[in-house]
């Protein structure tokens, strides 16, 4: 009797979780159209809907029915009964039950509200290169965030606990130590690049090609790289994102500059590698709540395996150069290989991130890091990001933005409430470069199987070592059996070194 009564409470449950994560895909659906299609005047009537949807979601998340199911299915006796993926979903709705329970549901609705507009005023700030515009939704979205830590509790450094939220277990202070590693291995090398007398021609990057042939080109990249476009497609917007509706609809996009090629060709790749690793999650998951990444940072691990490992290795530009130059109208024609190649990533100070060569991407992502935990910590206000912006950049790249739109407003992330996700970024560079060699020792012909387009034999590395899992697998859990140890920024560096001692 006792068994019976828990399986049906286990079959319920499943049942109830797949109903959140059709109110999520719902909601994805009409983020997704806010962000790509919507016209202007629609937003405010848009918003309050995600809102309304994602209100509902919260409170299926924190309610009685949750809490009855957390606590009959965790007992002893009812661990001998349920499935092992049951168990891992439980460890997931009783993690989230635990933050949102601490928020008020109306308070976490007016947040989600405010969200959708500040993203919506964020795309007519940089438009216009005003800052002053998103500053007083930016104000309450950071006060938000500050309430809700203050709900949710912190040790020592309350951006600990938004940190935790993307990369379970990871502290302010481990990842100050990664960081200053990271530091000061790439700041000198930058800088003794800086100083060589190799020449790159940089105007070739700045090829006049059509938005039709950046995306005709981008289409067959994205084929090569295995992804699916009868489970997903390929869509203009202001920034790049990727969204998985289900396991058979994860959608990319991308923006394209019609004088600068690199800005739609490798964000492109980078959503790419997302939308590899949503469609690619086992099957047994697809109605759970495990249905997702293990956590941000392995997500944008495997986003800049393929953008920046795989997408600016020479054997990838091998195999893809000839399909470049048929569609960029023949103006490449006159230009070598080893030209194209040097070019896309001479190490080059720039103000914007997306734009950064390999060795100065960690720079980008530490300035935001640092601007994020002294905005939680109250050290600075909002109203003085664009100077204290200015300032670093200056510090650390040698650059200062024009304006605001190259600045502080060239990312989203903030006005969406992504505070603590930068990060994620960084420990995603570093991750990407452990997996790779963990990848190296069971694949030695690596950069041949680029070269000749067996980039499926990767991937089908990767499914089976990473993809696969979903949220099933803890991350360092997740990169300890991969790799066979925890975070270590020394292969990251290695890569580096070992790549841009050819630019010297």
């Amino acid at each position: 009797m006792l068994k019976e009564k828990i399986l049906e409470t286990e079959a319920e449950f499943l049942i109830y979780v797949e109903d959140i994560m059709k109110y999520n895909e719902a909601i994805n659906v009409l983020t997704w159209d806010l962000r790509t299609k919507a016209p202007k005047k629609g937003v405010e009537q848009r918003s309050k809907v995600i809102g309304m949807l994602s209100s509902n979601c919260f409170k299926m998340s924190t309610s009685k029915k949750m809490s009855i199911f957390i606590e009959t299915l965790t007992s002893p006796k009812a661990k001998n009964y349920i499935s092992n993926i049951t168990k891992k979903m439980l460890e997931e709705c009783k993690r989230k039950y635990e933050l949102n329970k601490k928020i008020p549901s109306q308070e976490y609705k007016e947040y989600v509200i405010l969200t959708s507009k500040a993203e919506s005023k964020w795309e007519i700030a940089k438009e216009r290169s005003d800052f002053s515009i998103l500053v007083p939704y930016l104000e309450k979205i950071v006060n938000f965030n500050k309430r809700f830590v203050d709900y949710w509790g912190y040790t020592e450094n309350k951006y600990n606990t938004l940190l935790d939220i993307y990369e379970p277990g990871l502290t302010v202070k481990s990842l100050d130590d990664i960081f200053n590693r990271l530091r000061n291995a790439v700041v000198p090398l930058v800088k003794e690049i800086g100083k060589s007398k190799r020449k790159v021609d940089y105007s070739l990057l700045f090829a006049s090609l059509s938005l039709a042939q950046q995306k005709e080109f981008i289409g067959l990249i994205l084929q090569e790289f295995c992804y699916n476009f009868d489970a997903g497609r390929l869509d203009q917007t202001a920034h790049p994102f990727t969204l998985d509706m289900n396991l058979d609809d994860v959608r990319v996009t991308t923006k394209y500059i019609e004088n600068d090629f690199r800005a739609s060709i490798f964000s492109a790749i980078h959503e790419c590698g997302h939308a590899l690793y949503e469609q690619n999650i086992s099957k047994k998951l697809s109605k759970t709540n495990l249905r997702a990444e293990a956590s941000m940072g392995i997500h944008e691990s495997q986003a800049i395996f393929l953008e920046k490992i795989v997408g600016k290795s020479f054997s990838f530009w091998e195999r893809n150069y000839k399909k470049m130059i048929e569609h960029s109208g023949d103006y490449l024609n006159t230009v070598s290989l080893e030209e194209f190649f040097f070019a896309i990533n001479q190490p080059k100070p720039s103000s914007i991130r997306l734009e950064a060569d390999e060795l100065t991407y960690p720079l980008h992502i530490m300035i935001r890091y640092e601007i994020e935990k002294d905005l939680i910590n109250g050290s600075i206000n909002v109203k003085d990001l664009p100077s204290i912006w200015n300032d670093k950049y200056q510090k650390y790249l040698g650059v200062s933005p024009k304006d605001d739109a190259e600045g502080i407003l060239q990312d989203v992330h903030w006005a969406v409430g992504l505070f603590g996700y930068f990060p994620s970024y960084g420990l995603g560079y570093i991750y990407a470069a452990q997996f790779k060699n963990a990848a190296m020792k069971d694949l030695p012909d690596f950069d041949d199987l680029i070269k000749n387009g067996q980039f499926n034999r990767i991937l089908d590395w990767l499914i089976y070592n990473i993809y696969r899992y979903g949220k099933t697998k803890k991350p360092l859990e997740l990169l300890h059996d991969v790799t066979g140890e925890g975070i270590n920024p020394q292969y990251l560096i290695e890569y580096l070194v070992n790549k841009y001692k050819h630019f010297l």
